[in-house]
C-alpha cells in the first residue's frame, strides 16, 4: 500500500490531501477534528506529480473557485458497515441543498439513529469531497464540522444560489 499526501493553500487554508494507491483518501483541514496522525499521511509530494494528488488538488481548487459543483475522484474511506452507509447517503446530497441529520437516519430505517447519524458525518475523512458540511440540524441551524464552523458556512454560501445570496442582508 502507498500512502503519501500534499498540502494545497487555498480560501479555506491550508487543506491536507491524502492518497492511499490509486485512490484519494482524506481531506483535512489544518485544526481539522479528528485529524489522523501527521506520520500516517505517508511522505509529502508535489501534487503536481502525483496523478491522484493532482487530480484531487485540482478539482478542489476548482470547486472553492465556485468552477465545478461535482467531484470526479476515486475515493476510499476506512470506516465500519454504518459509517459507510452514512457517508453513502451524504455522497447523494446535490450541490446547493441541505439535509439533515434525523433525515439520514430515516433513510437507514430508524430516525432515532441521527446522532449516530452525526458521529458518523463527523468521522468522514473526506470532507468537501463526501459533502458533510451539507448535512444540518433538524432545524436548519449549522452544527459541528469537523473542518470549523466558520469552513461549513463558507461552503454553504459557495453553494448558495445566487438569488438568495442577493437576498441575505450579511
Amino acid at each position: 500500500m502507498r500512502t503519501r499526501h500534499t498540502v494545497v493553500d487555498s480560501e479555506l487554508g491550508a487543506i491536507t490531501l491524502v492518497a492511499r494507491d490509486e485512490a484519494v483518501s482524506g481531506l483535512y483541514f489544518r485544526h481539522h477534528v479528528r485529524r489522523p496522525a501527521h506520520e500516517t499521511f505517508g511522505p509529502e509530494v508535489v501534487a503536481a506529480a502525483d496523478p491522484q494528488l493532482g487530480e484531487a488538488a485540482r478539482q478542489l481548487l476548482e470547486y472553492i473557485a465556485g468552477q465545478r459543483r461535482e467531484f470526479d475522484l476515486p475515493l476510499v474511506a476506512d470506516g465500519d458497515e454504518f459509517q459507510r452507509a452514512v457517508w453513502g447517503i451524504v455522497r447523494e446530497i446535490p450541490f446547493g441543498e441541505t439535509t439533515t441529520y434525523r433525515r439520514i437516519a430515516e433513510r437507514l430505517g430508524d430516525r432515532t439513529l441521527a446522532q449516530k447519524v452525526g458521529q458518523a458525518v463527523g468521522a468522514n475523512p473526506l470532507c468537501v469531497f463526501v459533502p458533510c458540511h451539507r448535512v444540518v440540524g433538524s432545524d436548519g441551524s449549522l452544527t459541528g464540522y469537523a473542518g470549523g464552523l466558520k469552513r461549513k458556512r463558507a461552503l454553504l454560501e459557495l453553494e448558495e444560489p445566487a438569488e438568495v445570496s442577493a437576498g441575505r442582508l450579511f
